[in-house]
């Protein structure tokens, strides 16, 4: 893939915005993931060329963490914690009826690109147990029953703002 000419110039200007820090990678990515949702590899041979780092060390950082990502997530990033407590509690029953009802699996993207899947390790949310959260909003104490329910909130308010 070929990135835009519009596209290169904004990446080297994020990375020219952090030029005086003493390592910029982390905040350099990070505007880059806010920008675009995800850092494809095209990207980082760019951030690799203007901070003269191996792609292959860039490529590790975004790998590592998981709040960065090689695809482009969906509208709606649905994370499922898996954290001790909302295991217990049935957090990995919870990711699957996700799985089962969006036909995807964790770390996917549906292909209307309308959800993404993920499983989080923990979202400090142990005493609303199982826990899941949803673009920033988080739903406490989530039953296998009400996964529907929260998908068809989802499909719904696409369905009013796809009206309009």
């Amino acid at each position: 893939m070929k990135l835009r000419t519009d596209a290169v110039k904004l990446i080297e200007g994020i990375c020219d915005r952090y030029k005086n820090e003493a390592t910029p990678l982390m905040l350099i990515l990070s505007d880059i993931q806010k920008e675009y949702g995800y850092i494809p590899l095209e990207v980082q041979e760019i951030v690799s060329k203007k901070l003269n780092i191996p792609v292959s060390d860039i490529y590790g950082v975004v790998t590592f963490y998981s709040f960065f990502s090689l695809t482009p997530k969906g509208k709606y990033v649905i994370g499922v914690c898996l954290g001790t407590a909302c295991y217990v509690k049935g957090g990995q029953n919870v990711l699957d009826k996700f799985s089962t009802l969006l036909n995807i699996k964790s770390g996917q993207t549906t292909e209307d690109g309308l959800f993404t899947l993920d499983s989080l390790r923990c979202i400090g949310a142990c005493g609303i147990a199982p826990a899941v959260s949803i673009n920033g909003k988080v739903y406490s104490k989530v039953s296998v029953d009400e996964v529907e329910k929260i998908i068809d909130f989802y499909w719904k308010e696409e369905a009013a703002h796809g009206a309009n």
